[in-house]
């Protein structure tokens, strides 16, 4: 990693927080990985286009992922505060923002921040 690139910093970053979620539900099979690598390739271009952007990868990756992840798989991750009704998938907030959090909508509660799923 190029130590002075504070983009591809924040790049590796944003992948390491989303694998970190990801491994911590068990869902990283290389399939998922792939949905990641496609996402950070994404976020690369969108990031050099609007520089300023780039305190806000990790939320906009991980929102990438989850929605790949819709569309293949299902809803991620899903939350794990609320035990009755039907299973849904926590949100990220801010949209877009810097310090993105997993949040439940239904109950209000952060649950953890990207990165930070157990």
């Amino acid at each position: 990693m190029d130590d002075a690139n504070p983009l591809e910093q924040a790049l590796h970053a944003a992948r390491a927080l989303v694998l970190a979620d990801l491994a911590a539900r068990d869902v990283a099979d290389a399939g998922v990985v792939s949905l990641v690598e496609d996402a950070v390739t994404h976020r690369r271009w969108w990031v050099e286009q609007w520089p300023d952007g780039v305190e806000y990868l990790a939320g906009l990756v991980a929102q990438d992922v989850q929605d790949a992840l819709l569309e293949r798989y299902g809803r991620w991750p899903l939350c794990p505060v609320c035990d009755m009704g039907d299973p849904h998938a926590l949100d990220v907030e801010p949209e877009l923002g810097p310090d993105p959090h997993w949040v439940c909508a239904k109950a209000g509660v952060v649950v953890a921040p990207v990165g930070g799923l157990q």
